[in-house]
């Protein structure tokens, strides 16, 4: 089947569609929101403000049609009534507590924001009684990571060393049990909701400027001329553009509200096999890409546990969704370098232009 990732096709899936956001207001929600904009949607976001002025979502916001509601995930009956009272064809939830780091400081409040609230949204998606098809996006690090050089497949066994890791596998384990209770495929004619989810690879793009994240550090320690900190410089991480996952997520839900019967499970999406970064390779890419800078090693070995290596194998999503990576590891650091180089009022227009670059590609 031909790629789905192609303006006029998933134009033909989204133009006119209700499509409804959580968490629209994040690094990833507001690329999702702007590319579903192009695409001709009705969007509706639910999500808490952007924490940082510079965000991306402030640059995009102004320029979309969206109705935007301001709230936490958590709270169940206006989560419920905003989901009703849009009747959406597809959501994609994406809000969560998505730091590590930030895992350690707020343990309880991780696993309220990305278990709980995930079963909020899906207790109220047994209330819509129309068809609709949702995407509950987790992570890469929902797997039990036994930190050797194998790429994990879709099959591996979830597990989570940190706060945030187990609290996404949580995630992944309620909504296989909302899908096998209220939504099971073998009843979609009566409940109409077909599920998947998306476990994607360590995003990088423009706007992002969330704190513990690498890209924000790059940016502000090159733009200063300081050296760039660095923890763990040898982990290996499945780095990619934020628009390679956002197609993916495009991609299944359209393929999905289809052929929900073949599709409604877990996929992964991460870089080829044989493009997996690690951090100090990343940060050297980054630097030449800027043109001068250094970075420094300030690893600990008192700081919270981080893996040192996680791949992720996308065959599922190759075979299945006929999606691959447009964009290897030296280019999406390229793109997001470029991002961050535009003067303030040329980030619409370059983020648009990027959108449809990434279409054409």
């Amino acid at each position: 089947m031909e790629s789905l990732v192609e303006q006029e096709l998933l134009e033909k899936i989204y133009s006119g569609k209700k499509v409804f956001v959580t968490g629209h207001t994040g690094f990833k929600g507001s690329w999702l929101i702007t590319w579903l904009h192009l695409l001709g949607a009705s969007i509706k976001g639910y999500a808490l403000q952007p924490e940082n002025e510079k965000d991306i979502y402030n640059i995009v916001s102004p320029h979309l049609h969206i109705e935007s509601i301001i709230a936490d995930i958590r709270d169940k009956q206006k989560l419920k009534q905003e989901i009703l009272s849009f009747q959406p064809d597809f959501i994609f939830h994406l809000a969560a507590q998505p730091l590590v780091r930030r895992s350690y400081e707020i343990p309880a409040e991780t696993f309220e924001v990305n278990v709980i609230g995930t079963a909020n949204l899906l207790e109220a998606l047994i209330h819509l009684e129309k068809k609709c098809t949702a995407v509950i996006v987790t992570t890469d690090k929902v797997y039990k990571n036994k930190e050797r050089n194998k790429s994990y497949k879709e099959k591996n066994r979830l597990g989570g060393y940190d706060p945030y890791s187990a609290s996404k596998a949580c995630t992944e384990l309620v909504s296989e049990s909302f899908r096998n209770s209220f939504f099971n495929i073998e009843n979609i004619d009566t409940h109409k909701k077909a599920l998947a989810a998306a476990r994607a690879g360590n995003v990088i793009g423009g706007g992002d400027w969330n704190k513990d994240r690498i890209i924000p550090d790059i940016i502000n320690h090159l733009v200063s001329g300081e050296p760039i900190p660095v923890r763990n410089p040898k982990a290996i991480r499945p780095w990619q553009h934020v628009l390679e996952p956002l197609g993916g997520y495009l991609s299944l839900a359209g393929l999905l509200s289809f052929i929900p019967h073949d599709l409604s499970s877990s996929y992964n999406f991460g870089p080829k096999k044989k493009d997996h970064l690690s951090v100090e390779e990343l940060v050297n890419t980054a630097i030449n890409v800027w043109g001068e800078g250094s970075w420094k090693d300030i690893s600990d070995a008192s700081q919270p546990h981080e893996a040192s290596i996680l791949k992720l194998n996308i065959d599922k999503a190759k075979n299945e969704l006929n999606w691959k990576p447009k964009l290897n590891s030296k280019e999406a650091i390229q793109w997001t370098i470029d991002w961050y180089k535009q003067p303030s009022e040329m980030l619409w227009d370059y983020t648009i232009a990027q959108i449809k670059s990434y279409q054409h590609k």
